[in-house]
């Protein structure tokens, strides 16, 4: 991967039993985008699914398409993550996954939007340490694969982490990944370090942390105050800079020019996949202009690249528009 790099170099703070997770994005991490970005880049240890919900027969699940269909991406083990609050719901989808060959299944506590968040699932959940413990029990020594859990420090406050922690605790887990808000953030303000400080020590879990790594010292930063954790899960980081994950493990990577011929090669890639998933309809350009809402933050003068392909209609106008940001526009992502 890369097809430049000859090998690859750990520095002393990332230990080689740690490991990188790509977050889950609705809409943005799709089948199609993980697909094109593993033949890329490399550095990934693991791949979580955008959730799957309404899961009202196993065999509607049929229907989800090529999500479900792939146990591994470019030789990456991928995770399947549901959005509920009904324990029969979870356990269908966890049966349906381990027959497909699939090792863990990810409980979604984390979804911050209100629409979601309203009806008690995602971090709407966290408020209710009462009710998550009821669906955990039915779910106790039912399921054939890993069960895994991501979540926020709450919805309304981050004190409604540390009841939930004590549930979680009491319950078959294989891993706890804490995205370092609340819901009510969204993805503004800043991550909360005092807080997750005081899960590493209260969680009896494997845990990951989540949460504002954009760069090496970003990376460094967390990786210092949280020593006991072995695991990281980044999302926006790695949709603005794709090569993120290899400079978090230190891989030697292509010069800056070399890095910007290749990202061109990537979205070329992923635009021309996204028109063939879509028969060629106009809902391509849409969804790569939300991707180049995070990819554009890694050129010089972010707000005109983004704003000259967001001003686009037709796929000769894209084209153009990707065209020239790569024509008159720096790389700088480091």
């Amino acid at each position: 991967m890369f097809g430049l790099i000859p090998k690859y170099v750990f520095l002393h703070f990332m230990r080689i039993d740690q490991k990188i997770y790509l977050a889950p994005f609705q809409g943005v991490t799709t089948y199609t985008f993980r697909e094109v970005y593993t033949s890329f880049f490399t550095g990934i240890d693991k791949l979580y699914t955008p959730f799957f919900t309404a899961v009202h027969k196993a065999k509607s699940l049929d229907k989800k398409g090529a999500g479900l269909n792939s146990v591994k991406q470019g030789g990456i083990g991928v995770v399947p993550q549901i959005l509920s609050k009904d324990a029969d719901e979870i356990l269908r989808f966890a049966d349906y996954c381990a027959k497909k060959g699939f090792r863990e299944i990810n409980w979604n506590l984390g979804c911050p939007y209100p629409r979601i968040a309203n009806k008690k699932r995602g971090s709407g959940m966290l408020p209710f340490p009462e009710e998550a413990h009821k669906i955990l029990l039915e779910l106790d020594g039912k399921l054939e694969i890993d069960f895994s859990v991501k979540c926020r420090l709450g919805y309304y406050s981050d004190e409604e982490i540390f009841p939930m922690i004590d549930v979680f605790n009491e319950h078959d887990i294989s891993e706890l990944i804490v995205h370092a808000r609340i819901g009510k953030q969204l993805y503004g303000g800043s991550v909360n370090k005092e807080v997750f400080g005081k899960l590493v020590d209260r969680c009896m879990l494997p845990l990951a942390y989540n949460g504002d790594i954009f760069s090496k010292a970003d990376f460094d930063n967390f990786s210092e105050s949280f020593g006991l954790v072995d695991n990281w899960m980044i999302g926006r980081g790695l949709l603005r800079n794709p090569f993120l994950p290899a400079i978090l493990k230190s891989y030697e990577l292509p010069s800056p020019e070399e890095q910007k011929t290749l990202i061109y090669k990537f979205v070329t890639t992923l635009y021309l996949a996204y028109r063939k998933k879509t028969s060629d309809r106009l809902h391509a350009i849409s969804i790569m202009k939300e991707y180049w809402g995070y990819l554009s933050c890694s050129f010089s003068s972010p707000q005109k690249v983004f704003n000259s392909l967001k001003k686009t209609r037709t796929f000769d106008e894209y084209e153009e528009a990707v065209a020239a940001v790569f024509r008159n526009y720096d790389w700088q992502a480091n």
